[in-house]
């Protein structure tokens, strides 16, 4: 049976005609103390949906009928896709260029200022936004002048549209008229695309502020020679640097000390720094002479002041140090030391090229100095056997002593990397010949364990033989010791480790392996060594080094406890 609608509501239409009670009849009854469900019955006042019973007649006329809500309608064009305006305008934004005119009040140089701005229309939301584009140290607060919303257009509640919008137009928001002069490529190719012609663009009008302050007024200022205004300006951070020597030698243990001398050309002061060497002995104060106004010569009638406790003043002073009484080559005497210059640097030589052209600024060579007081070449003394070499070295550099720095990239790339060797005791000692070790090798830190394995009833106590250490080679001097490396370690091969001789009979599997991988490190001899002794292993299909790396893994572990 297909549903039909227009047959159903003709049903339902002639059933109501035939309703007399509208109510909600009851659905339970009770009986024997019980709530059942009513059985329904057909007659006027039920359901029609339930009571109405179709007949044959009306079935059929119902099957040969075709409904337009299944089978949709006779109208077969593809509808297009609709797509929401939120989606077909995201991020597209028209961009206009204006100005406005803000007016200034009680001012007598200017009466408005032309301030532009961007102006931005969302086409997803019809929303816009007004930024004014930043000027540094305008003093004006600038930036966004208007967030992002919908505009009012009048008083009837209307907003702007993007069809409201063209150039050379008055955009009035909030009292403020805003004049479109400009607008981006994208704006002229959309408002073209929609049919609607844009007006000529305008030129952005000059702010009549901006003009006069990058023209500023012509002022006329007779020159003066004791125009300090202007020897600031033009000589602010101008400064002579002179390298002179102290000639120190009449005071008790005197000599000659190197300072600097620098003559500030914005206020004629001088001032001299000492310069400190390394392990002098003296403390270190940086200043010599503070930063001050030199005399020259005092006025006659002033011969009887007390300079020596009270400060000389211009009263008193006839004339002051100039930068034509600086010369390199001469001794000066400043403030009762006398002062060697001996060279200066090449802003002051470009200085007196230009000004002082007279005087001739050729450095000169300095007087060397003794063999006495040469530095002496620092001589490490002998290792005295406490601690490793490197640590003692430590206490001979510095003071207070440092930790030796260590290869840390070497450390991290070769953590818990451990070469295994299995070795005997090469002793004249009969006793020695059942003790076995194993020796083994960080590649970390370079540095060399033995441990001995327990033999049963052979009398001796097993465990740790020798603890982490770098063990030199034999014949190598204190002062520049050779240590072990692993291309010194060939199958029977001899070690000695402090008097102790130990035959390595055996190794790890994964020596082997550390082995190939470093062909360029490794002799052939001991690679040659390491194949014949565990290529047996591997020729009886069995794993290389396996009776010996079940032995050394064993002994580790052992010797961890």
């Amino acid at each position: 049976i297909i549903y039909n609608p227009k047959r159903t509501d003709s049903l339902l239409t002639d059933l109501s005609l035939q309703k007399s009670a509208f109510h909600r009849p009851q659905t339970l009854e009770y009986k024997s103390g019980y709530a059942l469900p009513r059985r329904p019955t057909v007659g006027i006042g039920q359901d029609p949906l339930i009571s109405e019973q179709l007949t044959q007649q009306e079935i059929s006329d119902l099957s040969f009928e075709t409904s337009d809500i299944t089978y949709g309608s006779h109208d077969h064009s593809l509808a297009e896709d609709f797509i929401p305006a939120h989606v077909a305008l995201d991020k597209k934004v028209l961009r206009y260029y204006a100005y406005f005119k803000e007016g200034i009040l009680y001012s007598p140089e200017e009466q408005y200022r032309v301030r532009p701005v961007v102006i931005y229309y969302f086409l997803e939301d019809d929303s816009m936004c007004i930024i004014e584009p930043m000027v540094e140290n305008s003093g004006i607060p600038q930036g966004k002048r208007i967030k992002r919303q919908r505009l009012p257009k009048n008083e009837r509640g209307e907003h702007y549209q993007w069809k409201d919008l063209n150039l050379g137009m008055d955009l009035d928001v909030y009292g403020v008229k805003y004049r479109i002069t400009q607008c981006d490529s994208f704006t002229k190719e959309f408002m073209e695309s929609e049919g609607i012609l844009l007006s000529d663009p305008e030129s952005m009008p000059v702010d009549p502020y901006s003009k006069r302050r990058k023209n500023p007024k012509p002022s006329y200022t007779t020159p003066s020679e004791f125009d300090r205004m202007h020897q600031f300006l033009t000589l602010d951070r101008k400064v002579l640097h002179f390298f002179a020597l102290w000639d120190d030698a009449d005071s008790l243990y005197g000599e000659t000390r190197p300072v600097t001398i620098q003559y500030f050309l914005v206020d004629d002061t001088v001032e001299i720094r000492e310069v400190h060497e390394p392990n002098s002995g003296r403390d270190p104060f940086p200043v010599l002479m503070r930063r001050q106004k030199l005399p020259k010569k005092i006025k006659p009638e002033s011969g009887s002041f007390p300079s020596c406790v009270l400060e000389v003043s211009a009263e008193e002073v006839d004339e002051y140090y100039s930068p034509k009484d600086f010369q390199v080559g001469q001794t000066m005497t400043l403030l009762g030391r006398r002062f060697l210059l001996y060279d200066c640097d090449g802003f002051t030589k470009d200085y007196y090229q230009q000004n002082h052209p007279n005087l001739e600024m050729k450095p000169i060579e300095l007087p060397k100095k003794s063999d006495m007081t040469q530095e002496k070449k620092k001589e490490v003394p002998p290792y005295n056997g406490f601690g490793s070499l490197e640590d003692s070295l430590q206490n001979c550099l510095s003071l207070i002593p440092k930790p030796p720095k260590k290869n840390v990239l070497k450390m991290l790339e070769n953590d818990h990397n451990v070469l295994r060797y299995s070795a005997r005791l090469d002793s004249q000692n009969p006793e020695d010949e059942v003790r076995r070790f194993i020796l083994s090798y960080f590649l970390s830190n370079d540095m060399i364990s033995v441990f001995e394995k327990p033999t049963r009833n052979s009398g001796i106590i097993g465990g740790k033989f020798l603890e982490k250490t770098r063990i030199p080679k034999p014949g190598s001097t204190v002062e520049n010791p050779v240590f072990y490396s692993p291309a010194d370690f060939a199958i029977g091969a001899t070690v000695e480790v402090f008097g102790h001789r130990f035959v390595l009979t055996d190794a790890d599997h994964y020596v082997l392996t550390y082995m190939e991988s470093n062909t360029s490190q490794i002799p052939s001899q001991t690679l040659d060594s390491l194949h014949q002794k565990l290529g047996v292993g591997t020729a009886n299909n069995q794993p290389a080094g396996q009776n010996g790396k079940n032995e050394i893994s064993y002994s580790a572990k052992y010797a961890l406890f």
